[in-house]
């Protein structure tokens, strides 16, 4: 039987409302992810995206069913799953350097000062932030905030990156400036992205596959839409590509059917 990577089987997540029924999140969700694999999760508000994230992460338990990394249960938080909010959560009294050096020196006591050096500065260069690792939080803008926090999530390691909503906050262009940045980090480290997005080009361009999950409550997914764009991706040669416009087409469809049909 060959090794399955992030297993979801038969999750459901009830929340416990006084004096009446349960609400149900979401029900009956089972998916399979790959390693090195770039997943976006797409859905109208209330559709259990950041419930799924935080079941993967750990930070919420299940009510039923099972979540598998490499065959072990998932039962609380681990540095194997590495966190980015939409909220930078930076310590404001450390610098973009103690930010991350802090998330390495937890995960990795083992390093020696010199390989726990060289593995911070790498890191700050990977998001191009070299100019910036003695400032405060405070000192630098919302995208570069990001940027440290995309940082000092990868710094540890993880399998599993798991972004939720990371680039909601910011305007057009910075965005697009981190998905650049995330394309390309995450083509030279290779380890598996799950992303919980509300943006339809955000999903095409970043994503192997997206999946769109139905209205809650009792959200499920209601399809699995495979990305076939070759990698690396560029956002203007892929506004006439086919399969760009296929993919964003598919997405769209399926958000509108599920809209129309909440509102009739």
């Amino acid at each position: 039987m060959s090794k399955k990577f992030l297993s979801l089987e038969n999750i459901e997540k009830r929340f416990p409302i006084h004096a009446k029924d349960d609400y149900i999140a979401v029900t009956d969700v089972n998916l399979e992810i790959k390693k090195n694999e770039i997943v976006s999760i797409i859905g109208h508000s209330g559709c259990g995206k950041s419930t799924l994230l935080n079941m993967i992460s750990g930070l919420d338990a299940q009510t039923n069913g099972d979540i598998l990394l490499e065959n072990r249960e998932i039962i609380g938080p681990g540095p194997e799953r590495a966190v980015v909010f939409q909220n930078h959560s930076l310590l404001p009294w450390l610098s973009v350097y103690q930010n991350i050096e802090m998330a390495v020196k937890k995960v990795m006591p083992e390093l020696s000062p010199q390989e726990l050096r060289e593995r911070v500065e790498k890191f700050i260069s990977m998001v191009n932030l070299e100019h910036a690792k003695d400032k405060l939080p405070d000192e630098i803008s919302g995208g570069m905030k990001q940027r440290v926090g995309i940082a000092r999530a990868l710094a540890i390691k993880p399998k599993v990156l798991l972004m939720d909503e990371p680039f909601g906050a910011l305007d057009s262009l910075t965005r697009a400036n981190l998905q650049e940045h995330l394309m390309r980090i995450q083509q030279n480290i290779q380890n598996t992205v799950i992303i919980i997005t509300h943006d339809i080009d955000e999903a095409v361009l970043l994503s192997d596959r997206v999946i769109m999950m139905t209205n809650g409550p009792a959200a499920t997914i209601g399809e699995v839409l495979e990305v076939n764009l070759q990698r690396p991706r560029n956002r203007v040669e892929l506004q006439n590509n086919p399969e760009y416009i296929r993919c964003r087409e598919a997405i769209l469809s399926f958000l509108y059917e599920k809209f129309a049909k909440e509102d009739e």
